[in-house]
């Protein structure tokens, strides 16, 4: 009698602790955003927009002639982060910056046929429409953060067409999405009802992220804050994250570094706590062309927070491709 008790018991349980896991994500609320508009209204003066592989495509373009300078910021930026050193950058060649899908104020689609727009190959396969799309036919791939890790596989997969790297605080050896075993869970419905409100951390925890990236968060005025705040005013952010997100894999970069042999110049703060500065270091030495920079008193952006020394950086590499 008590071992069928006991049976009857842990039988009950395990039906409520089902239908809490299948049926409770369903319960949560999920409000829509207010206050949200179209990107196009959030437009500056100087943005551009084209259609490519699809997406309208958000980017802006500073100076002229060769070589021409393809600008992927990180996770969580957008165009804004590139605005101290475009100016400067343009006196070697032509400028090109664009907000990667899911971030600034390139298109959100929510529905297409095939493959994601936000999957790690659309990333690659972007950078490519849009160089044909603005008839580049080959690029200094210049990356901060994910962005260096959609150049680095833009590398691997269309040598022909990147001239040089410049990889500011890659992300290589760590992160670059969801693990093999969670990666189900995430396409659930119940996961995927509440995506949106996981999505929506990143407002609430951006101001920290953005101090951590920093080695001297003192010096990030309101108005910066407000550059990087700006993209989530637009229509269905939060749901384009969500669906990064669940487009996201590992990267397999570690395995295939040796295969990437165009020159590269390794860029990284000495107190980089996003991407350590160990992984930076690292990454230099196992790229077979290489040249490392280690910028002092700069955290993760250092082309935001030591432009003069970033560029500094930068025109000592590029003497070298001469």
């Amino acid at each position: 009698m008590k071992s069928k008790r006991f049976f009857r018991a842990a039988g009950i349980i395990l039906v409520t602790l089902i239908l809490i896991v299948s049926i409770g994500p369903f319960l949560i609320p999920v409000p829509p955003l207010e206050n949200t508009v179209s990107a196009e209204q959030l437009a500056d003066a100087d943005s551009k927009f084209v259609e490519v592989n699809g997406v309208n495509v958000h980017y802006k373009t500073w100076g002229q002639g060769e070589p021409t300078f393809i600008l992927l910021h990180g996770f969580g930026a957008s165009i804004f982060s590139w605005r101290e050193v475009t100016e400067p950058l343009s006196k070697y060649g032509t400028v090109i910056a664009y907000d990667r899908p899911a971030f600034g104020l390139t298109e959100r689609p929510l529905e297409w046929e095939g493959e994601s727009p936000y999957s790690p190959q659309a990333q690659v396969d972007i950078v490519i429409g849009l160089m044909d799309a603005l008839n580049v036919e080959k690029a200094i791939l210049v990356g901060n953060s994910a962005g260096g890790t959609v150049s680095m596989q833009v590398a691997l997969q269309h040598p022909d067409r990147v001239e040089a790297l410049i990889l500011v605080d890659a992300a290589v050896y760590a992160g670059g999405g969801a693990s093999s075993w969670s990666r189900p869970l995430l396409k659930t419905p119940q996961i995927n009802h509440v995506g949106t409100l996981l999505a929506r951390q990143l407002q609430a925890q951006g101001t920290e992220f953005l101090k951590t990236a920093w080695h001297d968060p003192s010096k990030i005025t309101p108005e910066i804050f407000a550059g990087y705040e700006k993209p989530l005013q637009v229509d269905n952010w939060d749901k384009a994250l969500w669906q990064l997100t669940v487009a996201s894999q590992e990267s397999g970069l570690v395995e295939r570094l040796s295969e990437i042999t165009v020159p590269a110049l390794v860029i990284t703060g000495d107190d980089d706590r996003i991407v350590p500065t160990e992984q930076s270091l690292r990454l230099a030495d196992e790229l077979p062309n290489a040249e490392l920079k280690v910028i002092a008193q700069s955290g993760h952006l250092p082309h935001e927070e030591k432009p003069v020394e970033f560029m500094q950086a930068v025109t000592e590499f590029l003497a070298t491709l001469q």
